[in-house]
């Protein structure tokens, strides 16, 4: 295979245990993908099917307990300056300014051993650029507490791109997001993506979201997690909310729902609710009182 037709990401045969030894558990069982260069990737599923520990291990953040991991056909073996991380929680610095944790890794050490005036005017330009990208402008000096969750996510994301990744790895980044500003959200970082041409795995459980934004669902399955299904979204390049009415949409969302439903062990809603509720009363039941005679 020629260098330029060689995925960004490649994943053979990966094993991830929490634990050692008998007591080791399986989070991730043979897991095989490519991502290529410039791809918007989805990963979606039931709870527990290790779409989080896959996104993890992809950043370094997690050590993988067999297979291969590439970025570029390189091992991945830690976090790199290639690959960002986009987390649900914000992660800011309360102490810093909008401006200022954008320009955050830019101020490290290893970031200003060789700095020069050029470097240091070139980046200036870069968070100005994401500043007024990701309409944070006006709130520059602003700090976080003062900012609602929206725009707290549009700062961890621009201070994500400040130093330029091939890959921005996105862990469920709107979940706690009210539904209007999440759609705002997907709009936004799809025309991130199109402007930064950055490779983008994106975990998330809801199904529209995912459909909407990826080029590809990467359904996962839970017990241990593995790669159950991929499907190709029959969508355009360019996206607008009205395409969720559309009847490939809707037809896509029916089989990846039902897909999920089928891999958790239920066909339903209603099932589901069952078994949490039996879950729920048995923890909850009082302990039998211990008989005297």
């Amino acid at each position: 295979m020629n260098a330029s037709c060689s995925p960004k990401l490649r994943v053979r045969g990966v094993w991830k245990f929490f634990g050692r030894d008998t007591s080791a558990v399986p989070a991730l069982r043979d897991i095989h993908l490519d991502i290529a260069d410039n791809a918007f990737v989805t990963l979606v599923g039931a709870s527990g099917c290790g779409k989080s520990t896959l996104l993890r291990t992809l950043a370094g953040l997690e050590p993988h307990s067999a297979g291969e991991l590439l970025c570029d056909g390189r091992p991945i073996g830690g976090p790199g300056p290639e690959r960002a991380m986009v987390f649900q929680h914000y992660s800011l610095y309360p102490w810093l300014t909008v401006s200022q944790n954008i320009r955050f890794c830019r101020e490290l050490a290893i970031n200003t051993r060789e700095r020069t005036s050029a470097g240091v005017e070139a980046a200036s330009g870069r968070a100005d650029a994401l500043l007024r990208l990701m309409g944070l402008f006006h709130v520059a000096d602003a700090y976080p507490g003062q900012l609602s969750g929206g725009m707290q996510q549009r700062v961890a994301i621009a201070r994500a791109l400040m130093g330029r990744p091939q890959v921005l790895l996105m862990d469920e980044p709107f979940g706690a997001l009210d539904a209007q500003t999440r759609e705002v959200m997907h709009d936004l970082i799809l025309h991130v993506h199109r402007l930064e041409r950055t490779t983008i795995v994106f975990v998330t459980h809801d199904v529209d979201e995912a459909i909407y934004l990826g080029q590809r669902v990467v359904l996962m399955a839970p017990r241990p997690g593995r790669i159950d299904t991929v499907y190709e979204v029959p969508l355009p390049a360019l996206r607008t909310q009205d395409m969720k009415l559309a009847p490939e949409f809707l037809a896509l969302k029916r089989e990846v729902l039902a897909r999920i439903r089928s891999t958790s062990g239920v066909q339903t809603d209603f099932e589901l609710l069952e078994q949490l509720s039996h879950t729920a009363s048995t923890a909850l039941a009082p302990e039998p009182r211990a008989s005297h005679r």
